[in-house]
């Protein structure tokens, strides 16, 4: 199964945060494709100071939690046009547009993306 981590999800993976246990099922399975946007990775970097997660510690959690990372491209850019304004966040609007056109679910519990559809959320 793939899924799409949202950038709360993967950082508290990577700091070792408690999440549902569903969710810590998911990523204990090694049949898991652990999928990471671009996107959240310009988000860590645009916040790094008030996330206290600099560069090298991103690669680490990548590493660490065998994640691929995925292109933003243009395709999940245009499907932002039809995307309902639920969601004010600009990256969590990528994240959700990059899920739906892959057609993944996301892990992620901003309640707001339960507003998507179409859209499945894994919390």
């Amino acid at each position: 199964m793939e899924v799409l981590l949202d950038t709360q999800p993967f950082i508290n993976a990577f700091l070792g945060a408690t999440a549902s246990k569903r969710v810590q099922t998911l990523l204990a399975d090694p049949e898991t494709v652990r999928l990471l946007s671009a996107a959240s990775i310009i988000e860590i970097a645009i916040k790094s100071a008030k996330l206290n997660m600099p560069e090298h510690l991103v690669r680490q959690a990548v590493a660490d939690l065998h994640i691929t990372v995925i292109p933003f491209t243009a395709e999940h850019a245009y499907k932002l046009f039809s995307l309902t304004p639920h969601h004010r966040d600009p990256f969590d609007r990528m994240i959700i547009a990059t899920a739906l056109v892959k057609a993944v679910p996301v892990i992620g519990g901003d309640e707001m993306f339960k507003k998507y559809r179409g859209l499945k959320v894994i919390w």
